[in-house]
């Protein structure tokens, strides 16, 4: 799941080798915490958040395939 999160944020961004995503366990839900570039935060966000919704529909997608439940935090 890690990796896909970093692949999705990786291929929006400009400085890809910036992009770290770490994760906990909270309450049976893992949350990641998904870390840019200052410069591209407004392009993992979108206009009115539309990205980050995206982003976070897919991984509870993959999530859901797994039996799993998981947070996506843009920090």
């Amino acid at each position: 799941m890690q990796e896909l999160l970093k692949a999705i944020a990786s291929g929006l961004v400009e400085k890809p080798e910036e992009v770290v995503v770490t994760s906990e366990e909270e309450n049976g839900t893992t949350v990641y915490h998904l870390h840019v570039a200052e410069d591209d935060m407004g392009r993992v966000i979108g206009k009115q958040g539309r990205i980050a919704k995206a982003i976070r529909v897919v991984m509870r997608a993959a999530a859901t395939r797994n039996d799993q439940k998981v947070m996506v935090e843009i920090d």
